[in-house]
């Protein structure tokens, strides 16, 4: 496998002038964003002439002591989305069109565990035998989750990089099914993004609030800033994780409280996954109309019993549930990832089914229009929106 050494200078040369830079700099009190650092790697590597060569070696030594290590240019290359580390000999990445091997390696473990807990600690976290695992959001918005034996047989890492590409719908859908999402957000029928891990939910979200009038106002809760939304009016409020001591920390369901003062025409929750849901699910029931949120699910048939599953975290029993959901959510919308390839695969309309839920299709992608395209039509026609074409 490849070596990430520049070429002419070995990894254990390469290892030695990193950790005799390191040395240096921790006892001069320096910082690897330090201008003196470029005259630190040209002492230390007096025998490499070649300026080139000096100009790679500094770059190297900042990703090692501030960076992402041997890691850092895989984050930086176009379109990656997820950098996974099994092992010291076994690195992933996807860059949209699935898991690939990456030719990178670790000379050990250790060296494994130091990047871990790096990462870790720039995040305000910590990662250490009494605190083996930690999910953290890097200062650059990428996540980090992070596992150390014996959790695990070898430090495992996960970066998953926040994309800061903004799409249009046109960009994402057809022009039919563009219109009709469209239409969905300019009837402000609350809307819950349902897909698996990676399938774009966050993405499709994004495109499609940025078709919101920019007269309004966009209250948007995230546990990180992942959604980029082309809006003229947000406001953000992001989580905070507790500090080595355990104090400190602010959830979404404080958020959720903390938004419905800040005059929103739309709530927006990144991701609903606990509890915060039984706030957000009150505000959509007294006049917060248009809200938005993704959530995961295999298929939307499949949201009601997730939706349940989650109001128990908050205390609500499933008739609560049930009764909230109906005048809280208007339509889903699923995602599925096929390989490389992300579509729209369902939309569909919430409506009660007796005592239970039940989500009716109004269009998917193999089917094209379904019952549920009147249904949705008709909450088309109540908020004085014309009905699109795709489901006419």
């Amino acid at each position: 496998m490849a070596s990430t050494a520049p070429a002419g200078r070995s990894p254990e040369v390469s290892g030695l002038l990193v950790d005799r830079i390191r040395h240096r700099l921790v006892s001069t009190a320096g910082s690897s964003d330090d201008p003196a650092l470029a005259s630190i790697v040209r002492d230390e590597a007096a025998v490499l002439a070649d300026d080139v060569v000096l100009a790679e070696l500094r770059r190297e030594v900042a990703a090692e002591l501030a960076g992402a290590g041997p890691l850092e240019h895989l984050l930086e290359m176009p379109g990656v989305t997820d950098v996974l580390v099994n092992g010291p000999s076994e690195v992933w990445l996807d860059r949209g069109f699935g898991i690939e091997r990456a030719a990178v390696t670790f000379p050990d473990d250790a060296a494994v565990r130091r990047l871990a807990q790096r990462l870790a600690g720039g995040a305000g976290r910590r990662l250490d035998d009494a605190s083996p695992f930690v999910d953290a959001t890097l200062p650059d918005g990428t996540r980090l989750h992070a596992v150390l034996p014996p959790i695990t047989a070898h430090p495992t890492i996960s970066l998953r990089v926040l994309q800061r590409r903004r799409f249009t719908l046109a960009q994402l859908a057809p022009p039919d099914l563009a219109e009709l999402l469209a239409t969905v957000v300019a009837a402000r029928l609350a809307v819950l993004v349902s897909g698996g891990t990676g399938s774009g939910k966050t993405t499709l979200l994004g495109a499609m609030l940025a078709t919101v009038k920019p007269e309004e106002r966009l209250v948007v809760i995230e546990d990180a800033a992942e959604l980029e939304i082309d809006h003229a009016h947000i406001v953000r409020l992001a989580t905070r994780a507790p500090n080595v001591e355990g104090q400190g920390a602010i959830g979404l369901r404080e958020l959720v409280r903390q938004a419905l003062r800040m005059r929103p025409d739309r709530l927006i929750v990144g991701e609903f996954r606990g509890a915060e849901m039984a706030e957000l699910l009150v505000a959509l029931n007294t006049g917060h109309e248009g809200g938005a949120a993704t959530v995961h699910a295999n298929t939307a048939s499949d949201v009601p019993t997730r939706l349940v599953a989650l109001g128990a975290l908050a205390g609500l029993g499933r008739a609560a549930v049930i009764s909230q959901v109906v005048g809280a959510i208007d339509v889903i919308i699923h995602l599925r990832r096929d390989g490389g390839l992300r579509r729209i695969d369902e939309i569909a309309v919430v409506q009660a089914g007796g005592a239970d839920l039940t989500v009716t299709a109004a269009w998917s992608a193999s089917r094209g229009q379904l019952p549920g395209a009147a249904d949705l039509s008709r909450r088309f026609r109540d908020r004085g929106v014309g009905v699109p074409e795709l489901i006419r």
